[in-house]
């Protein structure tokens, strides 16, 4: 049986009809730049998030590097982020000369660890960047009470999260001062390219993005700061629009494969360690959204290679923390212990997930992990 790590195709195929209209209309249109497409999926996208503002831009990694530039991040700044994450997270801190400061994750959630955050804090802190990893939200609850304690400003990196609820139904992307969402095409809502979003509650803010967006200009050819090319091509969201009624159909298929998954490895065993959902303080639940489902398993590698003779596709995410990238060699903190981090990166296996997999291909690569513990 081929169970591949994720099947785009089989999403398209049940909205073929739909998304070709969509990208036939723009094309039609030759309006490819903001624009009524890029209106209307705002609009809905930030209803359905409850956010005041939602402004699509070209893509995750832009939308985070945006929210910095919003904040006026400059060089020698510092940024508090978790040093167990994908590169944007980091790299967009570097980017502007300002210094990624790395923080230890949950040994849950792999999330931030709002205690080590503190710690890491200095009068040069200027952001942090908790990320909502996988798709279950950061301890929102005690990292903003860190930030508000002392001040500093808080951007959600959301890229993997978009939907996920953490308290009294609000979604992530609204506690912070600016929330980051990416839109590749392997999101739980994926464009058909690069695309990504930032989100706020704030008018001002909400104007200087937009402002960031189109090179620090409201009236063309007048520019009040340097900003960059950030926007969202038309296209883009006019597939997104398509898809976004069926997002939370799809995670909630999500969540019934990762409870099978739980169900059948739980009773085998087996050494390995299973994703879950937190539930914290009153009325803060974990909404997970299982943008990836991860187990953390003993010989990881070897397992990995096993199912590749399976044909069942897996990926590691991220085999290399922050603190041991090379290009964050010099950075101080990359001189830190993160005992959980390393921990992550070395044990934690990404399996199938996305929605369309049937539950016999669901039981096979169970089963599969299963066979080689027992071999």
């Amino acid at each position: 049986m081929n169970v591949p790590l994720l099947d785009l195709k089989l999403q398209y195929q049940s909205l073929k009809s739909e998304l070709d209209a969509a990208v036939l209309r723009v094309s039609a249109s030759q309006a490819f730049i903001l624009g009524a497409e890029v209106d209307t999926f705002e609009k809905n996208v930030a209803a359905y998030l409850g956010a005041k503002y939602a402004i699509g831009v070209s893509s995750g990694t832009d939308a985070l590097l945006l929210a910095l530039m919003a904040l006026d991040i400059r060089p020698g700044d510092e940024v508090i982020v978790p040093t167990y994450s994908f590169f944007a997270t980091a790299g967009v801190v570097s980017r502007l000369n300002a210094v990624p400061v790395f923080t230890d994750v949950d040994p849950v959630t792999f999330n931030i660890d709002p205690k080590d955050m503190e710690r890491k804090i200095t009068s040069r802190t200027k952001a942090i960047i908790p990320v909502h990893l996988y798709g279950q939200s950061a301890d929102m609850a005690a990292v903003m009470a860190v930030a508000n304690k002392h001040s500093i400003p808080v951007i959600e990196d959301g890229a993997q999260a978009i939907g996920v609820q953490y308290k009294d139904g609000v979604k992530v992307g609204n506690f912070g001062a600016i929330g980051c969402f990416s839109f590749f095409p392997s999101k739980n809502l994926g464009a058909f390219g690069d695309a990504g979003l930032v989100t706020t509650n704030d008018d001002a803010m909400a104007d200087r993005l937009k402002m960031l967006r189109v090179h620090g200009s409201k009236v063309k050819y007048y520019h009040q700061f340097v900003g960059g090319n950030f926007r969202i091509d038309a296209i883009q969201a006019a597939v997104l629009d398509v898809k976004l009624p069926h997002l939370e159909r799809w995670s909630a298929r999500r969540r019934e494969n990762a409870a099978l998954y739980n169900s059948i490895l739980s009773a085998s065993g087996v050494p390995i360690r299973l994703p879950e959902a937190v539930y914290r303080e009153s009325g803060a639940v974990n909404h997970h959204i299982y943008n990836q489902y991860i187990i953390r398993v003993p010989r990881r590698d070897e397992l990995k290679a096993f199912l590749g003779t399976k044909s069942i596709g897996s990926e590691i995410y991220y085999p290399v923390p922050f603190h041991r990238q090379e290009c964050f060699a010099s950075l101080p903190t990359s001189k830190d212990l993160f005992p959980v981090s390393d921990d992550a990166a070395s044990t934690s296996l990404a399996l199938p997930i996305f929605p369309e997999l049937t539950e016999a291909q669901v039981r096979f690569v169970a089963e599969s992990i299963i066979e080689f513990y027992r071999k």
